[in-house]
């Protein structure tokens, strides 16, 4: 039985890796203005984000059920039996349960996981799931243990902007103009089924400590129970200069792990703004 891993452009792998990695991308659609893009395909993280600090109306949709089924029947095309679907956190969209839907029209084929991410924590789903595949293990088993391991992970995210907070409606105006008079930078967290603010903290070097701080505090929570883990870095940064600080301050905290670095994605992005910075955990399925 030859098993497929697909996912959705929230996970961060670019169009190349993927096919690097032999697994599939589905799009996700995005709306600027009156125009309709693929995200990852005719609409990249530079174009975005230059969107969104000119302040264009912009928001992202899930992908349709024409979209889910194409992709699906080039999946088999390719010469796999079956697939696992992951598609961003059920609690962030309606995507899992449209694929849910959809995925009836293809018994015991189509499994859709809800490993409840987003971002590079969604990136960690797709490596268990490709570990597990290569295990020789089936889809039905794999969306088990996915979902079953899906909230041992945790994102934060800090906020450079807060204007694109009050845009999204997750403050009040009266809040953000308190905040920006303050120097107050919003430090949210995404587990599970929602986003929600972590923090606030004065300046924008507090809140990239705290942060740091925070993924250290659960490291060592999973440490303590014997668990193996991935971490991610992420940020909607417009100028290289400014990746490779975050980078440099991530690589600091944590000299000995592996990091790899997605730009944040048009769904979180929309909401967070340009030069926001973050990183996830996610406990590792090896075994």
């Amino acid at each position: 039985m030859k098993t497929a891993i697909v996912t959705d452009s929230n996970c961060g792998i670019s169009k190349e890796e993927a096919t690097d990695l032999n697994i599939f991308i589905i799009p996700m659609p995005v709306y600027i203005q009156n125009d309709f893009y693929y995200e990852g395909i005719d609409l990249h993280p530079e174009s975005f984000l230059m969107h969104l600090k000119d302040h264009k109306e912009v928001h992202t949709s899930q992908p349709s059920p024409a979209d889910l089924l194409t992709m699906w029947e080039k999946v088999f095309s390719s010469g796999f039996d079956e697939l696992v679907y992951i598609p961003m956190s059920s609690g962030l969209s309606g995507s899992f349960h449209t694929a849910c839907q959809m995925a009836m029209e293809f018994p015991g084929k189509v499994y859709v996981a809800d490993a409840r991410r987003i971002s590079v924590t969604q990136r960690h789903a797709v490596q268990d799931a490709l570990w597990l595949a290569g295990q020789g293990i089936g889809a039905a088993t794999i969306k088990e243990r996915l979902e079953k391991n899906a909230l041992n992970s945790i994102v934060f995210v800090g906020v450079d902007d807060i204007d694109y907070l009050k845009h999204g409606g997750r403050i009040t105006s009266a809040a953000a103009a308190m905040a920006s008079v303050l120097n107050i930078k919003p430090l949210l967290v995404i587990g599970g089924n929602r986003i929600d603010a972590y923090e606030r903290v004065r300046g924008q070097k507090c809140c990239e400590k705290r942060l740091l701080r925070a993924i250290q505090e659960k490291v060592t929570q999973f440490k303590q129970q014997g668990a193996s883990y991935r971490i991610g870095i992420a940020g909607s940064f417009m100028d290289e200069a400014d990746l490779s600080y975050w980078y440099g301050q991530a690589k600091e905290a944590f000299p000995d792990e592996e990091l790899i670095y997605d730009p944040l994605t048009c769904s979180i992005s929309s909401h967070v703004g340009p030069n926001s910075f973050g990183m996830g955990v996610s406990v590792k399925i090896d075994a």
